[in-house]
């Protein structure tokens, strides 16, 4: 188990450690040169990006942002911006005087968290189900927060989840 005395979590030292990855209190107790500052994309992968801007558009509410034809659509997720790729379409290097950015892609599901106030979550969950979507999951954590989880048509694994989660305020 780390040790406590460095974990710089805002809970009590007791409850401090008491975390899902062996690695926390590590982390947590690290200086680093110059500290990142939170997560600022998130990259998801679709095949029909007309249905993934309708379920990220319409159901959940995310304000688009932009759409490259079959390449991506991205949404403004609070503070921070989910980009959806057509994995096939992203796979390509760039083209002839474009962004240098480099080539990435992925095969499968992947798995997302929206950050979601405890108050507000019933009411998230509420609305999806409305909405014709299953909820695969609603977990009450040893930490006491809560989170559900659920699918987007692509299939990736979403989850709501109180902020308490991984200790954030």
């Amino acid at each position: 188990m780390p040790n406590s005395s460095r974990c710089r979590s805002r809970r009590s030292p007791a409850r401090a450690c008491g975390r899902f990855a062996p690695w926390h209190c590590k982390l947590r107790g690290t200086t680093l040169a110059a500290a990142l500052e939170g997560i600022l994309e998130t990259a998801l992968y679709a095949d029909d990006l007309d249905a993934a801007e309708a379920f990220y558009g319409n159901v959940l509410g995310l304000a688009r942002i932009t759409r490259v034809g079959n390449r991506h659509v991205f949404f403004r997720c609070g503070d921070g911006v989910l980009l959806i790729f057509n994995a096939a379409e992203t796979v390509k290097p760039p083209a002839a005087g474009a962004l240098p950015v480099p080539s990435h892609g992925t095969q499968g599901k992947g798995h997302m968290c929206f950050r979601v106030g405890a108050p507000a979550l019933e009411a998230w969950k509420a609305k999806l189900e409305a909405a014709g979507v299953a909820i695969e999951a609603d977990i009450r954590w040893p930490n006491g927060a809560r989170s559900f989880y659920f699918r987007d048509p692509a299939g990736n694994s979403l989850e709501c989840a109180e902020p308490g989660l991984w200790d954030i305020d």
